[in-house]
């Protein structure tokens, strides 16, 4: 299968400007940009799709460009609904360099800043030079700014897209870069540098876009929805990102497995096949996590987060490391434990139950556990034994409730 049609049948392919980029894409050698505005100091899941087509076209042969947007992260692209927040020259530094270390680690690419360029030119120049090819009817036509004029768009959302052609533009010139990638809310930003290019020199660009990575709502991946799942390992683990991609839903699992891993076409249809039959199994899910959790983070960090999540609800859990269970349970709520303390009182005075009498229905009824472990008698004292490594222990109370139990001395 070529290129061309390796990413129709992943889904990635969702709006073309040419018919000729398929000649292109498959021919190989191009040099391409993708982009990304520091709006924050790691890349997330949302990114990753987009970044992993990057991949798959310099496998092919191509030479990617990844643009941090040191200049235009300090302006905003238009979001659909309100205007973007402004964030902090400081904070937009902080994050290039967060981001460029980042990508260079994870992606190997080529690393290009907006600002470089586009820090000399002055306000004159911007109107002279760019802003005398963008009509004011061609502007309002474009989807996203249609969609904001009913609730107000700011002059400074308004030039976003003069400042991305401009960059288009820039990268035509002096990198011989011809086309732009990125995700399909990024359409009319493309096909403006596109029309930038061409009437300022004569030539042809390109571009395409991917259709967003969704959940089965609809909503997408990124910081914006909460919950972000991160390509840092210090902000996101890799037992957390485990356990994200082994809950993801039947019904998109094999999309994902399509667009988040190199996985071929052959090797995804017989895991969707197994699927269909025995989604228990959840293999499908399973091999998506040590398939991204391995590109990101290496074998050795997949076999980790395997160990946790197999061992940390079960009487395993006593051979993890109390790092481990913290990391891995830092969302759970955390409780102080006095050692020495009879059951009862612990539960009582960690307000895991709002009584005596309460801490005795739960245990009498089999449903207190201290790591992983049935505690039915009234007068269990804790001690160092329920401990790991004297620093933690994993109190649960019926079915889903758990507690990190941090020992105070």
């Amino acid at each position: 299968m070529n290129l061309y049609d390796d990413l129709k049948w992943r889904g990635l392919l969702k709006d073309i400007s040419s018919p000729k980029i398929e000649e292109l894409l498959n021919k190989g050698g191009l040099t391409f940009y993708i982009g990304t505005d520091p709006t924050g100091d790691s890349l997330h899941i949302g990114h990753f799709s987009s970044f992993l087509i990057a991949t798959r076209l310099k496998k092919a042969g191509h030479n990617p460009l990844l643009l941090i947007g040191g200049a235009t992260g300090q302006i905003g692209d238009p979001k659909p609904t309100t205007e973007r927040a402004m964030i902090t020259k400081e904070e937009v530094n902080h994050n290039v360099e967060a981001l460029t270390n980042q990508v260079k680690k994870i992606f190997g690419f080529e690393i290009v800043n907006n600002y470089d360029w586009s820090q000399n030119i002055n306000f004159i120049d911007y109107l002279r030079d760019y802003g005398k090819y963008f009509s004011i009817n061609y502007m309002l036509d474009k989807d996203i700014i249609k969609r904001r004029l009913e609730a107000g768009i700011t002059y400074t959302e308004f030039s976003y897209m003069i400042m991305q052609s401009l960059d288009f533009l820039w990268l035509y010139e002096n990198k011989k870069c011809i086309m732009q990638v990125a995700g399909q809310d990024q359409w009319g930003n493309i096909t403006a540098g596109i029309d930038l290019i061409r009437k300022k020199t004569g030539k042809e660009a390109y571009g395409f876009t991917m259709p967003l990575i969704t959940k089965k709502d609809g909503t997408k991946f990124g910081k914006t929805e909460g919950n972000a799942i991160w390509l840092d390992i210090n902000k996101t683990s890799s037992y957390e990102m485990y356990q994200f991609f082994i809950n993801t839903e039947d019904e998109m699992v094999i999309d994902y497995l399509k667009k988040l891993t190199f996985l071929s076409k052959e090797e995804i249809e017989e895991i969707a096949k197994i699927h269909t039959e025995k989604p228990e199994l959840r293999m499908a899910q399973k091999r998506l996590a040590e398939e991204v959790i391995t590109f990101l983070h290496g074998h050795e960090e997949y076999e980790k987060a395997l160990k946790i999540s197999e061992s940390l609800f079960s009487e395993e859990v006593t051979k993890l490391s109390s790092d481990e269970i913290i990391t891995s349970l830092k969302g759970v709520p955390k409780i102080d434990i006095i050692l020495k303390d009879n059951i009862v009182d612990a539960l009582v005075n960690s307000k895991i139950v709002s009584s005596k009498r309460e801490a005795r229905e739960f245990i009498n009824a089999n449903a207190i556990s201290i790591n992983n472990k049935k505690i039915n008698d009234l007068n269990y004292i804790l001690d160092d034994k329920d401990t790991i490594e004297g620093k933690v222990l994993i109190i649960k109370k019926g079915k889903k409730n758990y507690y990190l139990g941090m020992v105070k001395n």
